[in-house]
């Protein structure tokens, strides 16, 4: 059950401190506050966890602050959306909002290699109006002996040279929780001249201890991406352990499936899935069509297949795209075979353009003829 409460409700107001007192006499019910700081106003959500069932909804929607009762029975009790398509589906971070009815372009590089190449890929969104990027600094490889990222000595300038090219979020992976304190600290050192949005990897989609440090975080924000091997229903559990523990603000990845059914392209393509999750769920949905094609194949329309997968991704309502662009795609230390080049970005933002305005377009048509 959760009870959302009036706006601008505050955990030391008379209102709050009288709901507390009768949830604390409810027997087998424990409960957890979740508040949310907008541009206009406090919102505020109390989880109860146990024996709900036994609870009267009419009785604990006339406590004090209390302005609706939303009675769960489906998963994902967090992050689902239940009955109650009121609760938001999308939050700010760092003046970028990220919700299921926009979209977000993360281009850059999977790993960072030379202080150059990042200073090259910053300038080149910057001019094509960008204000996201993914930067690799922490890369788990299948392989011990592949290169595995610069780690934390490359976030100074990392998020020095965003600062300077106007680049407020960084999509960055990690793999354990020190990692988080090097980010906090490496942005502490340069102003917090950028913002970060923490990545789980398909590698780590079930560490749970790490799912659940991160989660205990409420400063960055998160993209959670799908494990490779698992069900999607695994996958959206995986994200739920990270609301749980406190953090609503993730971002769902799809990045393909691991099998031969996909061959020749390096992993069998998900974004099917993006609707599903976006009906399921608040969040928003990420597509990584980098990792799900992996090369740089292109069909004989013209296109690459990276492009072509992104399309339906975006035609599907995809909310964010993480993709791999190098300078020098040659010289890349992680994925360059994938990479698309400097030159490609205007060719692969216009053809973005194109593939949202379709969704919109379809969006449009649906709502001239509603379903009977």
């Amino acid at each position: 059950m959760i009870l959302i409460l009036a706006p601008n409700t505050r955990t030391d107001s008379d209102e709050f401190r009288q709901l507390e007192t009768f949830l604390r006499h409810i027997p087998d019910i424990r409960y957890r506050v979740h508040q949310e700081t907008g541009t206009q106003q406090l919102l505020t959500e109390v989880y109860l966890i146990g024996d709900t069932a036994s609870l009267a909804a009419e009785e604990i929607a006339d406590l004090p602050a209390v302005e609706r009762v939303v009675r769960i029975s489906e998963e994902y009790r967090v992050l689902g959306r239940h009955s109650d398509q009121q609760r938001s589906t999308s939050f700010e971070y760092n003046g970028v909002c990220f919700g299921q009815d926009n979209l977000n372009v993360f281009a850059g590089l999977c790993a960072v290699n030379t202080r150059e190449h990042v200073a090259q890929m910053m300038k080149a969104l910057r001019e094509h109006g960008q204000v996201c990027t993914r930067m690799g600094a922490y890369k788990p490889r299948t392989n011990p002996y592949s290169f595995q990222g610069h780690g934390k000595s490359c976030l100074p300038y990392v998020f020095e040279l965003a600062g300077n090219y106007g680049i407020r979020v960084i999509a960055m992976e990690i793999t354990h929780e020190t990692h988080v304190e090097e980010i906090r600290e490496a942005l502490r050192q340069t102003g917090n001249a950028t913002g970060v949005m923490l990545q789980i990897g398909t590698r780590n989609t079930q560490n749970f201890e790490l799912l659940k440090y991160v989660g205990r975080q409420r400063e960055f924000p998160v993209l959670l991406k799908r494990g490779f091997g698992i069900t999607l229903e695994e996958s959206l559990n995986a994200a739920e352990y990270l609301a749980s523990e406190g953090n609503r603000n993730v971002v769902f990845g799809l990045r393909g499936m691991k099998t031969n059914m996909g061959d020749p392209h390096r992993n069998f393509v998900d974004f099917a899935h993006v609707p599903v999750v976006k009906r399921l769920t608040r969040m928003p949905v990420c597509i990584d069509p980098s990792h799900s094609v992996g090369t740089r194949e292109r069909a004989p329309d013209g296109l690459l297949d990276i492009m072509h997968v992104t399309a339906q991704g975006v035609i599907a309502g995809a909310n964010m795209i993480l993709v791999d662009f190098h300078p020098e795609p040659s010289k890349a230390l992680v994925d360059g075979p994938q990479a698309l080049t400097l030159d490609e970005l205007p060719f692969f933002l216009e053809d973005v353009r194109i593939a949202r305005e379709a969704y919109e377009k379809r969006v449009d048509l649906a709502r001239e003829y509603p379903p009977r």
